[in-house]
């Protein structure tokens, strides 16, 4: 049983805002798993090389905050109590990406994105009316940001110099969790998105894309 049905609306409100805080200024409830790039050694790049892959980190970044907003939103308007119990297990396995990217960020003498709290607000929004409207569709929209996300991933491994193996570490382990999240998504009941919202989806990931690699 979830503890937050013991929770008024006002304390379940007042998680949410501790949450977002955490997840934008500070440290994030994580599983404590490893970083899966500790133990690899540092590649030899060179400044363009840790520039552009310091970016690539940063969208990547960017993304698990997006996903925070998403399950944390969905887990404020969820229904069912295990749908909800499963958002907030994920939540707590991409608070772990979020660390993991900070860290190689920082080792890359990188930055966080400047939009983050935009992002974040703007997928928290998304996510609280998926759940509201039903959990199936709210776990569906889960589903095809997983795939989606894990495309993403995908395309940055494709990019990144294959002797950057600590970066590569982490985009990999990300991107077996996130096909694990998307297939817990679908064992729970989600829907099938229209084309067009699966399109916009799209749409929307390539401009978050865009604009994080520069701010």
């Amino acid at each position: 049983m979830s503890e937050r049905q013991h929770y008024s609306t006002a304390d379940t409100l007042l998680l949410g805002f501790d949450q977002a805080l955490r997840t934008l200024f500070g440290q994030p409830k994580a599983t404590g798993r490893p970083n899966p790039a500790e133990g690899v050694e540092e590649a030899e790049l060179d400044k363009r090389q840790r520039d552009h892959i310091g970016r690539l980190m940063r969208i990547d970044h960017t993304g698990e905050v997006c996903a925070q907003g998403l399950y944390q939103g969905q887990a404020l308007t969820a229904r069912d109590p295990a749908t909800r119990d499963a958002m907030e297990r994920s939540a707590d396995e991409e608070n772990d990406h979020l660390a993991w990217c900070e860290q190689r960020i920082e080792e890359l003498d990188g930055r966080l994105s400047l939009l983050n709290p935009f992002w974040y607000a703007g997928s928290f929004a998304i996510g609280a009316t998926a759940g509201v409207i039903g959990d199936k569709w709210s776990l569906g929209f889960v589903a095809e940001t997983e795939k989606q996300v894990e495309s993403h991933l995908q395309s940055h491994l494709d990019d990144i110099p294959v002797e950057d193996q600590r970066s590569r570490a982490i985009l990999e382990q990300m991107k077996t969790d996130e096909i694990e999240h998307g297939n817990k998504a679908l064992a729970l009941g989600g829907a099938e998105l229209p084309a067009p919202v699966k399109a916009a989806m799209k749409l929307t990931s390539k401009l978050m894309t865009k604009s994080v690699y520069y701010l």
